[in-house]
């Protein structure tokens, strides 16, 4: 009876952890579509950023709550005085994105352009000004405009959620637009005790519940002038570092941001 019970509450935590998330874009982007074409697009990528930021914010507190999901995200809070950088993590889960927007508001993210264009998802990308992956240069053009003007860039550098072999064949866009930009590549080490919704993960499957989720600091890397050679260097850490311990005592030197950055 107690196993009976313990699955059913599972799959219906399941349930509406799915239906608050579409429901929570689905009304954002109808609240974002006006507001793209009335607000000048500094005003609309602030208001965008931020309010991507405080959903997701509430739809962790939600998932806590109701779902009995941990998550451990108070490292990034370092990061919101810091930058400009380009912001690196491994991707074990669709939920990566959402946690780190959800305590850094001035990201940008690069998006896959289906999201982009999803009914779900797009408009409220768009206010934020989120970058599209299907056409190179561009992309590189709009990571270095964001870079410049003091935000950070998001890029799973994987370019998929994390597989066997996906750190050994890493997309070399997140050296190219540091490299660039010349600004630091800071890496993320994002830890989860449950593979719900990684790669092979089919969305309606049960995930065993409480399930916790940790995101700490990696290291972090200046650019240099050779693209290639950062990218063997962030390839060669990820599969040194994922799954070890952090060294007690280990901590990332950050450097403030300028008083007049956004």
């Amino acid at each position: 009876m107690h196993h009976t019970l313990r699955r059913l509450y599972e799959y219906s935590a399941l349930y509406l952890a799915l239906l608050m998330l579409g429901a929570g874009c689905l009304a954002w982007s109808a609240a974002a579509l006006p507001l793209t074409v009335l607000l000048p697009r500094e005003w609309g990528m602030l208001i965008g950023r931020g309010g991507i930021s405080l959903g997701f914010r509430l739809y962790l507190w939600a998932l806590s709550t109701f779902c009995r999901c941990r998550f451990d995200l108070s490292e990034l809070d370092r990061l919101r005085v810091t930058g400009p950088f380009v912001i690196a993590p491994n991707h074990p889960s669709l939920l990566d994105a959402l946690m780190i927007l959800s305590r850094l508001p001035h990201t940008v993210c690069i998006l896959k352009a289906g999201l982009i264009d999803n009914v779900f998802m797009g408009a409220g990308a768009r206010l934020a000004g989120f970058i599209r992956n299907d056409q190179f240069v561009g992309m590189i053009k709009c990571a270095l405009q964001e870079l410049n003007a003091g935000y950070h860039v998001l890029v799973f550098p994987e370019g998929t959620r994390s597989g066997v072999d996906s750190f050994k064949t890493l997309k070399g866009s997140v050296a190219v637009i540091a490299c660039r930009a010349q600004v630091p590549v800071q890496t993320l080490i994002i830890e989860a005790d449950s593979k719900f919704l990684g790669k092979g993960w089919p969305l309606f499957r049960r995930p065993d519940l409480p399930m916790h989720f940790r995101i700490r600091l990696g290291e972090r890397f200046e650019p240099g002038q050779d693209p290639q050679a950062l990218t063997l260097r962030l390839q060669q850490y990820f599969l040194q570092t994922l799954d070890e311990p952090r060294p007690a005592g280990a901590a990332t030197k950050l450097q403030p941001l300028p008083a007049n950055a956004p």
